[in-house]
């Protein structure tokens, strides 16, 4: 099971900057970096809220998920 991080695809989308972007939902660039890169092991509901409303974008915009082959 692999879930898929696509914040920089619709950070791009969005013509949003890591620093523009952390500083609106509060949280620091590092953090924000674990998150782009799929490094982060959990998100609070409460931080995915934030980065849709800056982004005003659905959960599914930023996270995907893709099965294991067998």
């Amino acid at each position: 099971m692999a879930i898929i991080v696509n914040l920089d695809v619709m950070m791009a989308k969005r013509k949003i900057s890591s620093g523009e972007l952390a500083e609106k939902i509060g949280i620091t660039q590092a953090n924000l970096s674990i998150l782009k890169t799929g490094k982060a092991k959990a998100i609070r509901f409460s931080t995915l809220d934030s980065i849709c409303s800056a982004l005003d974008c659905q959960p599914g915009d930023i996270l995907e998920f893709i099965a294991d082959e067998v």
